[in-house]
């Protein structure tokens, strides 16, 4: 059934984009950001599909240099940020788009203003992800407490003129701008000869990658594209709805990398 699905990428390797998410999708979920790991079986064969494919990019809420720390591959592209910043293979410094750099210092100041008590006594944890900053509370002694302090404080952030964005037990504060790993998607199968492409995420964000998947065949970029669903308790309905190929966590992402 994978290997069905995924031949239009094994048909024409040196014509296909190979995108995937990476927490949830490579690293399985853990309490905290930071202790996130990719299993080095992912990683090794990332680095093999490198070297056969078109382009190959994780496109990460994270900002793209922790994501090339997680992953730890060299010669694929990295989109942190949802997509707002992008690391390309040789490259010491990842390209921002202006429009996020001009308001990086309101969001910064905001969260600044709310990391204190009662924020930090809930355990909420703040993860700077360059234009964006990610409110944490998995894990925390009292979720449905902190959800609802974050909720508010996410109330504010909207009064302020900020833009605000929910994940799973994360709550994102951004700057004004549309963005989404959309943007990231259309970038790469932009590429010279990329002709078919696959996306594998897990969560609401992922979605927007499916919708620029469609959007690149429906006008004629693209050949075919692959959705890959990566199924767990606490993903979006929508994801499995959407789907061409759903397989079950990080475990079962890996066997579809294992088959490109």
């Amino acid at each position: 059934m994978i290997a069905e699905a995924l031949r239009p990428l094994t048909d024409a390797p040196a014509r296909a984009a190979v995108l995937c998410d990476i927490d949830g999708t490579l690293a399985p979920i853990v309490a905290r950001a930071e202790e996130a790991r990719v299993p080095p079986e992912a990683t090794r064969i990332l680095a093999e599909l490198a070297r056969r494919y078109a382009v190959v990019a994780c496109i990460s809420g994270r900002s793209a240099a922790d994501a090339k720390r997680l992953v730890g591959v060299g010669r694929i592209v990295y989109a942190g940020a949802h997509g707002a910043e992008l690391l390309w293979p040789g490259d010491r410094t990842p390209t921002a788009l202006p429009e996020f750099e001009r308001h990086t210092a309101k969001v910064h100041r905001f969260v600044a203003s709310h990391d204190g008590e009662p924020l930090r006594g809930l355990g909420v944890r703040v993860e700077d992800k360059g234009p964006i900053v990610a409110l944490h509370w998995r894990g925390v002694p009292d979720e449905a407490a902190a959800e609802s302090r974050l909720r508010e404080i996410a109330g504010e952030a909207d009064a302020d003129g900020l833009a605000t964005h929910w994940g799973r037990k994360v709550l994102e504060v951004r700057p004004p701008v549309p963005i989404s790993k959309a943007r990231a998607v259309e970038e790469l199968v932009r590429q010279p000869n990329v002709r078919t492409a696959m996306f594998g995420g897990d969560d609401t964000t992922d979605l927007d990658a499916f919708d620029a998947l469609d959007a690149a065949v429906r006008d004629g970029e693209l050949d075919a594209a692959v959705r890959v669903g990566v199924a767990s308790s606490e993903g979006p309905a929508a994801l499995a709805e959407r789907a061409d190929l759903v397989v079950p966590g990080t475990a079962g992402f890996l066997s579809v990398l294992a088959a490109l």
